[in-house]
């Protein structure tokens, strides 16, 4: 199962509701939660990420969970019991299809990005 999703439903499960539930209430397509479980997806789209991470109080990096990759005060992501925690080389497989692809240079400049978009939305 895709640890996106495990987050997500882990977080569904600290709400008390059923991601069904949760993708009506964020206007979020059920089919991509279902096709992220079911591994025939790996991501969701930045407007679905941002409309989860609006509905449960928290950031889109939050919710892929990067603790630590932008501010090591932020809360970390639930992560189920068996599971590693994220390492900054699993972020820039997941930004980039590998760490090889992905300059230091480059990966600062997306750290910077997400402070600036947590900034403008008022969780700086």
């Amino acid at each position: 199962m895709n640890e996106l999703y495990e987050r997500i439903d882990a977080l569904c499960k600290q709400r008390g509701v059923t991601v069904t539930t949760m993708c009506k209430e964020a206007g979020v397509n059920r089919g991509n939660l279902s096709d992220l479980k079911m591994g025939r997806q790996s991501g969701l789209s930045k407007r679905n990420l941002e409309k989860l991470a609006a509905y449960f109080d928290v950031t889109p990096a939050y919710l892929m969970g990067w603790t630590g990759a932008v501010n090591d005060g932020e809360k970390k992501a639930p992560q189920p019991a068996d599971r590693p925690e994220v390492t900054e080389e699993d972020i820039k497989f997941a930004l980039f299809g590998g760490a090889g692809a992905l300059t230091d240079e480059m990966y600062d400049e997306v750290k910077e990005f997400v402070k600036f978009v947590k900034m403008k939305h008022g969780q700086a």
